[in-house]
């Protein structure tokens, strides 16, 4: 066991690939996760399984795809399936995760954890354990109903932090990292999720980290010519129900791109302080920085995830291993959170094959010793299926919803500004990886998606009627009508 490393996870929230300067994002300053890349390696063709919140997690937690898993959406966790907590517990590691897990429905739930400190994000409900909520209310904040910023309209308005920056989220989650490793009490290895709910929307940071960019210095968002025929049912979708979908306000999008950088470098500094407590632990420790998926943040027009392009569906991943001789590395093979499993039962000793054949260990693929082509991700099924396959050159897509596919040259168009699926010089690209995706699918019996070697078609699922305000989102506090009500006489709704 002594030769077992420590394991230190960290996650963001719907942090796009191109937020760390290091990797050449000249505007944005994310010191400590640059020394993480030139102490380790960045693994710059990450793709997520699936670009939505719960579903990036079980296939993260499980080792497996949504399609084998059963969520391929924010619906319910498969938590009877292993995870690789569990696998750690039986390999003699203290397991203890922070913050933000999305096990739904059991908010809760161990699945493998010693021990939570549970903060998910949202509103108050008295009725749920929230430890991030409680912590407010001792300190005197019990007033702040949605700690992490205000939802429903203001869902994607850039706005200043309720809480200062002590008392802010991202710094309660370096807070309980610090508590766990300044409070061990025994020498096994330790098994420590940290897990930040930023850059998640809303864009909000605590002064002064809410003005160290300013839109002015932000550009504009990327609306390649004829963007709109890149879109597909759920970018429309989306936009539709987060109040984004009459008409393009240039500076706010660039005031939310201020925010959302904002967002990330007070993570970068509170990660910095989480490193600071490793102390000499850092030498034995395997630390694995990544997020569940990106954010459109006004590219394409487009809001949010439930997206196969770029910003959606690719997103950082670095790994610092003790061995020293994995320094300053970037790796171009795709790669996905699928391999998050295997690596760490391997740094555990764990004597278990992968639970997927997509997932293998990171340190072997950075080796060379494992190949890889392609990796996949999916959101949704049925008639709103979203599916994904991508190599270092292609990326194919196709949609249910819209019984449409895209094709994208990455050699010549990496910031993917052209369908090229109907252009007859790629019609064996185009049907090689539709071939490929939808064996993967057959091979596993995953009739939802395909049928007798195609695509299989459903009905088009009906669309919100903006011109009725059809389909907004309003996700208020549960308590917010008798709050109204209490108002008084002429005043409430």
């Amino acid at each position: 066991m002594s030769e077992q490393p420590n394991i230190l996870f960290i996650m963001t929230d719907q942090q796009r690939s191109d937020t760390i300067a290091a990797l050449d994002n000249r505007q944005i300053r994310t010191p400590t996760l640059d020394s993480l890349v030139q102490n380790g390696i960045a693994f710059t063709n990450c793709y997520t399984p699936s670009p939505v919140c719960v579903a990036a997690r079980s296939a993260t937690i499980t080792g497996l795809p949504p399609h084998l898993n059963g969520c391929t959406s924010n619906n319910e966790s498969p938590l009877g399936a292993r995870s690789i907590m569990q696998v750690l517990q039986s390999q003699g590691y203290r397991t203890h995760g922070i913050a933000k897990m999305h096990f739904n429905p059991q908010v809760d739930a161990l699945w493998g954890f010693d021990s939570r400190d549970i903060s998910e994000e949202g509103a108050r409900e008295p009725s749920s354990r929230n430890d991030f909520h409680d912590y407010l209310s001792q300190h005197g904040f019990g007033h702040v109903l949605e700690p992490q910023g205000i939802r429903s309209e203001m869902y994607y308005l850039p706005q200043p932090s309720q809480l200062p920056a002590r008392h802010h989220h991202s710094a309660w989650v370096a807070d309980r990292a610090i508590d766990f490793l300044s409070e061990r009490v025994d020498h096994r290895p330790f098994f420590l999720w940290a897990s930040f709910i930023k850059p998640h929307p809303p864009f909000e940071a605590p002064t002064p980290w809410n003005k160290l960019y300013r839109a002015a210095d932000m550009l504009p968002p990327h609306r390649p010519e004829g963007f709109e025929q890149l879109l597909t049912y759920w970018n429309r979708y989306q936009n539709r129900y987060k109040y984004r979908d009459k008409g393009y306000d240039e500076m706010l999008f660039r005031a939310m791109k201020a925010m959302y950088y904002a967002c990330i470098s007070f993570i970068d500094f509170n990660i910095g302080r989480i490193l600071e407590a490793l102390g000499d632990d850092i030498d034995n420790t395997l630390i694995v920085y990544t997020s569940d998926h990106g954010e459109l943040l006004g590219d394409y027009g487009s809001v949010g995830k439930r997206s196969m392009l770029n910003p959606a569906v690719k997103i950082p991943l670095i790994v610092k291993a003790p061995d020293s001789s994995l320094r300053d590395q970037r790796i171009d093979t795709p790669v996905s959170l699928l391999d998050i499993f295997p690596t760490f039962a391997a740094a555990s000793a764990a004597d278990a094959a992968p639970p997927s054949p997509e997932g293998s260990d990171l340190r072997a693929i950075a080796s060379g010793e494992v190949q890889r082509e392609f990796v996949y991700s999916q959101f949704s099924e049925g008639n709103t299926g979203l599916y994904m396959i991508a190599g270092r050159e292609f990326k194919y897509v196709y949609s249910a919803a819209d019984r449409k596919e895209w094709l994208f040259d990455l050699r010549i168009d990496p910031s993917e500004t052209k369908n090229w699926a109907g252009n007859p010089r790629y019609t064996e690209r185009l049907s090689a990886l539709r071939r490929k995706l939808i064996e993967r699918f057959e091979n596993d019996g995953y009739d939802s998606a395909v049928e007798e070697g195609a695509w299989r078609e459903y009905e088009p699922p009906t669309f919100p009627d903006p011109a009725r305000d059809d389909g907004l989102l309003f996700q208020d506090p549960p308590h917010l009508p008798a709050l109204l009500r209490a108002l008084g006489p002429g005043y409430a709704p």
